[in-house]
């Protein structure tokens, strides 16, 4: 069977007994179209089930109210509440959004933008992909005027706003509060890609340390991808140490659980043995036993964030250059019983001696 003839604004002036020109005009919310020739525009519309082609309508008047988000993974909740508080400033304004993934992967990146500027989005907000060290691509879409506005992963490399969370303070907070907890021996899962967060957590692990006067031991640091799996080789990888590491601290959330599951299976307790700390806040790690000390990113506040920065970037005069704006949100230390050291400790002597 052959498709149907898709409904253009022809079909609904016909039906209406009206021009293609007040179809359009209403559709727009011209003001110079009444309020009755509005609704029964909207209505036929719906009966004919009529969709609009954002394309020709951005080629008419210079907006698609379309905005294109390139996230690495759809599959965290840290990326979906960031698109969730984004799409909700968006919706106010009558925008909507094409979500894309480029799975880490650059050259998906690269396609992803070269499709949004064919879709004539009216502009692009991204979270580069961990592979990403070239950034032409994006430097191609500020060449066409679109706005481009960056959050989470970033890169200074590009002028453009950006919204981000203190990482390197999230860090500091989390091996400082593992030094406090007696720990000595302080393990750091990162990752070995040019990306922005990951050197900053590094950075505030290593100040947390000589800041306490805490030995560095570069055989301490493993670096990997930070997913589930690299969090247990990671572990696996310590644990042939002579001597263990007392904590692990994960810029990742999924590195921490995959180190906790390999401390389970080989029956070395958490925290007594070794104190765990992930990044992120991921809704499992309020869940697991024990459950994970992390840092929260605040997502939903940056995606509202980054959309307000992005609409900010409309009201900008054609002849003014816009100046690039940074906003870096307070990250919040979490604490849970896989870090608590000191207070497991004391309570298994206090059952022993019972």
């Amino acid at each position: 069977m052959g498709s149907k003839p898709k409904v253009t604004i022809h079909h609904i002036a016909e039906k209406l007994n009206i021009t293609a020109s007040t179809v359009s005009r209403a559709l727009n919310d011209n003001p110079r179209i009444s309020e009755a020739t509005k609704k029964a525009v909207i209505k036929a519309a719906k009966q004919l089930n009529y969709q609009p082609n954002n394309i020709a309508a951005a080629l008419r008047n210079g907006k698609s109210h379309l905005i294109g988000i390139i996230i690495p993974t759809a599959d965290r909740s840290f990326f979906a509440s960031v698109v969730r508080g984004i799409e909700e400033i968006a919706n106010r304004v009558n925008y909507k959004v094409i979500i894309s993934q480029s799975y880490d992967n650059y050259e998906k990146e690269v396609q992803t933008v070269d499709a949004l500027l064919s879709a004539r989005v009216d502009g692009i907000i991204v979270s580069i992909g961990k592979n990403t060290e070239n950034f032409d691509h994006f430097k191609r879409a500020q060449e066409k005027g679109i706005p481009l506005v960056l959050f989470d992963r970033t890169t200074d490399e590009l002028e453009v706003s950006q919204v981000m969370i203190d990482d390197y303070l999230g860090a500091y907070k989390v091996v400082e509060h593992l030094i406090q907890q007696g720990c000595r021996r302080i393990a750091h899962f990162t990752s070995p890609k040019k990306v922005s967060i990951f050197k900053e957590r590094l950075r505030g692990y290593m100040d947390a340390l000589r800041d306490y006067e805490v030995p560095f031991y570069e055989e301490l640091v493993v670096k990997s991808n930070l997913q589930l799996e690299d969090g247990r080789s990671s572990m696996e990888q310590l644990l042939e140490l002579p001597q263990w590491p007392d904590a692990v601290f994960s810029a990742s959330d999924y590195g921490a659980m995959g180190a906790l599951q390999v401390l389970k299976e080989k029956g070395i307790k958490a925290p007594q043995e070794v104190a765990l700390a992930g990044f992120g806040n991921e809704p499992f790690t309020s869940f697991s036993d024990p459950a994970l000390t992390t840092v929260d990113q605040f997502s939903l506040t940056m995606g509202r964030i980054t959309a307000e920065l992005f609409f900010e970037s409309f009201k900008t005069e054609p002849d003014k250059k816009l100046v690039p704006q940074k906003t870096v949100l307070k990250p919040e230390l979490i604490i849970r019983g896989s870090s608590l050291k000191a207070e497991a400790l004391k309570k298994d002597r206090e059952d022993s001696s019972v």
